[in-house]
């Protein structure tokens, strides 16, 4: 058995360990605002809510946004896109750093700076994460992504501390100032990277079309679908001790900002434990025994830090939080990205951040009335309920294991030579396959024919049917239509090595001589005269 790539192999790819470093400043600078934010939140208002809001605000564009963000990284250039959102979030913090300095702000207007920030993240995320799969190979992106994750939960154990200790010195307004400083950095990485872009004959998909199609992939892929239902119970459950941890800090820990700092420093050092613990977890457990240990041990946390009056307890239950926190979430990352081909693979994961964060982004809301109501120590073990709950789903819909299907194009359609002179635009366009089978045979075909059914509609087919000549019972007609021609190659385009199975075991079957028969035709009532004009009948220009 070959030995797993070492979780530090990403580093030995130039274009990764930059940009990680430069992730490094920017997280950093993000912990510092979100400390000042949630600060200062406390000095303007004492509602929980409003308190718990300031987590909300920033999550909620993510659930928003994130399917638009994206269609963008699989239509657009992503590193174009992420500078985008990195310059935006610059400009927002400053002008937010600007408007506490001159003592501007009330609740709602941090509420709105913090969702601008938000919505920047949210644009940022899919292009960031599907870029992972273009800067290191296949084999590295489970430590990639771990090492993300890692660097993430380093600044975690460091950041809030700073982000404290900024604001009990120099006031929330340097925290917000710092944070838009951190940005530079992987402005000036991301400037300096080059990827290779590869080349596509095909138009840029339709906005609208392209976030469908996303939705369309993820709905007919269970595994896909597994990991989002958990992602969302999961994070709707542990935001709790993020939303509320403000409200901890200053009630029952009775501390000021530097106190509520290192209470988010323990989280994020057991964060760094659970990544350095990852890859060896892995190897020993199934990743249904990992998320549904991690959200048994976040819930005994939840309970620990709700009714823990003492500071040392308090800071010590936030270290196994801080680790299955990173266990859970880079987990269900590596799942999405594993089990979805390249071309889908930035909506893929944007579904999963519109999961995952909008169960955060609601999460913030209830456990912040459920505070206001029962007290956030009973907030806190009503969370611990949900984590259980989300261990409880893994009996009937258990995560799988990382699929191994090689997602890579197939790359063996070839566009037919066509006897009309079709637009691109032209269409609607209707395919019909046929199949010679032997009667001993159906059994086994009708199944691969209903894999067939999923994978032809997961890439874009419409109206899929299966027919039988009645005169003829060993002849079936395998239909379906897409809009355009070239929503029909690129239909074919999206083929994977993995898709080949099913396809030579249809071919397999076969009886007739040859490969199965394929009718391309376009649909017409009428004919405009400048449209499908038979090539040989072209009028001269």
């Amino acid at each position: 058995m070959a030995d797993r790539p070492s979780v530090l192999a990403p580093f030995k790819h130039e274009t990764f360990r930059l940009l990680w470093l430069a992730t490094l400043v920017s997280n950093l600078g993000g912990l510092v605002q979100s400390v000042g934010a949630g600060w200062m939140m406390t000095t303007l208002t004492d509602s929980h809510n409003m308190i718990a809001l300031v987590q909300a605000s920033t999550t909620l564009p993510i659930m928003v946004f994130s399917i638009a963000a994206g269609a963008l990284a699989d239509n657009f250039d992503r590193r174009t896109v992420m500078l985008i959102a990195q310059v935006g979030m610059m400009v927002v913090s400053l002008a937010l750093a600007a408007m506490a300095i001159f003592g501007l702000l009330n609740p709602w207007l941090l509420l709105g700076f913090t969702f601008l920030i938000g919505c920047g993240t949210a644009l940022f995320n899919p292009s960031w994460q599907a870029s992972m799969g273009d800067i290191v190979p296949r084999s590295d992106l489970p430590g990639a992504v771990t090492l993300n994750s890692m660097g993430f939960n380093m600044m975690r154990s460091v950041g809030p501390a700073v982000g404290g200790l900024i604001v009990a010195l120099a006031g929330a307004a340097a925290a917000f100032a710092v944070n838009a400083v951190s940005y530079l950095p992987l402005i000036v990485a991301l400037t300096r990277w080059k990827p290779e872009r590869p080349a596509n004959r095909l138009p840029r998909e339709n906005f609208a079309s392209a976030m469908w199609a996303g939705i369309r992939y993820v709905s007919l892929s269970p595994n896909l679908t597994t990991v989002l239902l958990r992602g969302f119970l999961f994070g709707f459950g542990a935001v709790a001790v993020l939303a509320l941890l403000p409200s901890v800090a200053s009630e029952y820990v009775g501390g000021g900002a530097l106190v509520y700092g290192t209470l988010l420093g323990c989280f994020g050092l057991g964060a760094i434990g659970g990544a350095f613990l990852n890859g060896r977890v892995r190897e020993r457990f199934s990743n249904e025994v990992i998320v549904r240990a991690a959200c048994i041990g976040f819930a005994v946390s939840c309970v620990g830090l709700g009714f823990s009056r003492d500071p040392v307890l308090s800071h010590f239950v936030l270290l196994p939080a801080g680790a299955c926190w990173v266990l859970s979430l880079s987990l269900f990352n590596v799942s999405i990205q594993l089990s979805s081909p390249r071309w889908v693979v930035g909506r893929a994961l944007s579904l999963y951040q519109t999961a995952t964060f909008g169960g955060m982004a609601a999460g913030s809301w209830v456990w912040g009335l459920s505070a206001d109501a029962v007290g956030p120590d009973w907030a806190l073990a009503m969370a611990g309920w949900v984590l259980l709950a989300c261990a409880v789903v893994g009996l009937r819909l258990p995560l799988a294991q990382f699929d191994q299907r090689d997602l890579n194009p197939l790359n063996t359609f070839n566009e037919p030579v066509l006897k009309l002179d079709l637009r691109p635009r032209s269409g609607p366009i209707m395919v019909m396959i046929d199949y010679e089978i032997a009667q001993e045979d159906i059994l086994k075909f009708l199944a691969l024919m209903a894999d067939r059914r999923r994978i032809r509609i997961r890439d874009g087919a419409r109206q899929w049917g299966l027919l039988r000549d009645l005169e003829r019972p060993d002849i079936w007609v395998e239909t379906y239509h897409v809009p355009t021609w070239v929503d029909y190659v690129r239909h074919n385009m999206r083929r994977t090595k993995a898709d080949a199975d099913n396809i030579e075991a249809l071919r397999a079957l076969h009886r007739g001589e040859g490969l199965p028969k394929v009718h391309r035709m376009i649909e017409r009532q009428t004919v405009p005269l400048e449209d499908d004009t038979p090539l040989r009948d072209m009028p001269e220009v």
